[in-house]
């Protein structure tokens, strides 16, 4: 078997780095340290490549995915300050989880509903023309129906 070269190596960075997203949720540090063993790269090119593309994580995601559409439709449509006003109700910045574990909020350039602008992606759900108003629904609908999926399983144990 012959010996790869750097840039077969380098060409492995960005699939083995969705893998561990895929697996995990998320990049943990030790990830970055164990890739860099594994394709003789130093940490550092490993954390430029995924530090670089906005699709990796370097936290553990919530409970509930929240990514806010910021592409040209959705920015026009008041994306941005949608994604203020979810920033200050959660208490956390994009790329970030709450405390609580229960969401983690990421601003992405597209998510292809540009006839819906502004769109949001909740736990994989498409919602389009979403307001501020709508959005606080939503999730206030979730928080209640997490506190009783909560209390139910409290009561079986």
């Amino acid at each position: 078997m012959q010996d790869l070269s750097r840039a077969d190596l380098a060409e492995q960075v960005i699939p083995s780095l969705q893998e561990v997203q895929e697996r995990l949720g998320y990049i943990p540090r030790e990830a970055i340290t164990w890739l860099a063993d594994r394709l003789h790269l130093s940490e550092q090119e490993i954390y430029g490549v995924a530090s670089f593309y906005n699709n990796f994580r370097f936290t553990p995601p919530g409970k509930h995915h929240l990514r806010i559409c910021l592409g040209t439709a959705c920015h026009v449509q008041g994306g941005d300050r949608l994604l203020a006003a979810t920033s200050e109700k959660l208490g956390i910045k994009p790329g970030e989880t709450t405390a609580d574990k229960r969401y983690s909020l990421e601003r992405v350039a597209c998510v292809g509903c540009c006839a819906l602008a502004p769109a949001v992606v909740l736990d994989d759900e498409v919602f389009g023309r979403t307001t501020q108003r709508s959005l606080k629904r939503l999730l206030d609908t979730i928080d209640r129906t997490d506190r009783k999926a909560k209390k139910s399983g409290e009561g079986s144990q």
